[in-house]
């Protein structure tokens, strides 16, 4: 008999029929013996119809009445769910985040959690009752219903694994899996059977949507065994764990990720001088601008050209921001592109051996796809390329490492 956290997704709750699969699922996971708590998200789209219907009050409100208007839509679906499960025969009983005690920190909109109390739903699991939990909310010390920000029941479901010491924490989505890249992109991406936790936070941060990059973070941390499995398709999903778990013969490369959403700027002429990475990156902090990757080129007339890539909602804001910091400065003045995408190989095989980069260079250049930028850590390389060669460069190093065969 095991203790298994449940969590389910917008679209595995986004209909009445849906609902009452889910609630067939779990029954199938009691009629067995396990001890099953559930945490779900609310149905695809309400949390983006409720935001829109405030925002169209009241664009700037204070984001306490945002988290309070927010929050009610996952209290929908875990009344729903339990009523199914009623249906089904079984014991139910639904809880909000502050019901539960999720209590977090007073950021509303991307609260972070603090401590949950355990007791009331292990209770529940002793008495034979499934608690339905609703994701993505919590409570703060003022008593203020508070949300964890996009993709926040993932985090829920990890964190309620983490305090009841469960034995597996499944997340259920509409994909059957952890894929080696997007298959949307490269139809013969397969499905990886393991990955580490290390591997999916690279992934996840790269650009892959399958979870939450900070509820890979908790899981990490915390050690819990965590498996992705789509709610329709019966199957093993893919189980994120620890690197030590692995086996050795495991590939080199486990997966490719990318992402579109990326803007390039360069300050031009910079003196080159100590301090002037400061100069120009403080700037864009303040601005709570987050930047990913950095190149720095001098030239021979005592001059540096300084490159750096953001995310391309803060496009517009850098770019004000690196115009004025060049002016400052006494640069030559700010080029920028927005005709950019990321890829990336992401292997923890990569600690150990040599010659990935100069695989993965040489297998572009023969597509003639050139490479802008470069950045690497121990288990990860990402190059900038344009964003007219994302998928034959996606495809060509799927092939080129060998992935299509890959069953990790």
């Amino acid at each position: 008999m095991a203790l298994i956290v449940q969590k389910y997704g917008g679209t595995s709750m986004g209909s009445v029929e849906r609902i009452e699969h889910v609630a067939s699922k779990v029954a199938s996971f009691i009629a067995r013996g396990d001890r099953v708590v559930v945490v779900v998200s609310a149905m695809s789209g309400e949390t983006d119809r409720l935001l829109k219907l405030a925002k169209s009050i009241n664009p700037r409100g204070n984001q306490r009445e945002f988290d309070q208007i927010a929050a009610t839509g996952e209290q929908v679906t875990i009344g729903l769910l339990a009523l199914a499960l009623e249906k089904q025969g079984l014991k139910s009983r639904s809880y909000t985040g502050p019901q539960v005690a999720i209590r977090t920190d007073s950021a509303h909109m991307k609260a972070r959690i603090q401590s949950i109390d355990a007791d009331k739903l292990l209770a529940d699991c002793a008495a034979g009752i499934v608690p339905v939990v609703a994701g993505f909310q919590g409570i703060d010390a003022t008593g203020s219903v508070t949300t964890l920000g996009r993709g926040g029941s993932d985090t829920t479901g990890v964190a309620l694994a983490a305090a009841l010491k469960a034995d597996e924490c499944q997340i259920y989505t509409d994909v059957d899996g952890v894929y080696t890249t997007d298959p949307r992109v490269e139809p013969k991406a397969r499905r990886l059977d393991r990955i580490t936790f290390e591997e999916m936070l690279e992934m996840a941060s790269l650009g892959s949507k399958v979870l939450q990059i900070r509820s890979v973070e908790f899981a990490g941390k915390y050690k819990v065994p965590l498996r992705v499995l789509s709610t329709f398709v019966e199957g093993p999903g893919t189980l994120i764990t620890l690197d030590e778990e692995t086996k050795v013969e495991d590939p080199l490369i486990s997966g490719i990720a990318f992402n579109r959403d990326e803007a390039q700027l360069t300050v031009e002429g910079v003196p080159d001088r100590p301090g002037i990475a400061a100069a120009i990156l403080g700037p864009i902090g303040d601005a709570n601008i987050e930047i990913d990757m950095i190149v720095q080129n001098v030239a021979a007339d005592a001059t540096t050209d300084f490159t750096f890539t953001v995310n391309r909602v803060d496009y517009d804001r850098a770019l004000e921001v690196a115009k004025k910091v060049a002016a400052e400065l006494g640069a030559k003045g700010v080029r920028s592109a927005l005709d950019i995408v990321k890829v990336s190989l992401v292997g923890v095989g990569m600690r150990s051996h040599a010659g990935i980069a100069s695989q993965m260079f040489k297998a572009l250049a023969a597509e003639g796809i050139n490479i802008r930028m470069i950045s690497t850590s121990e288990i990860k390389i990402s190059v900038v390329i344009s964003d007219k060669y994302l998928e034959l460069a996606v495809r060509t190093l799927h092939k080129a490492f060998g992935l299509e065969g890959a069953t990790a």
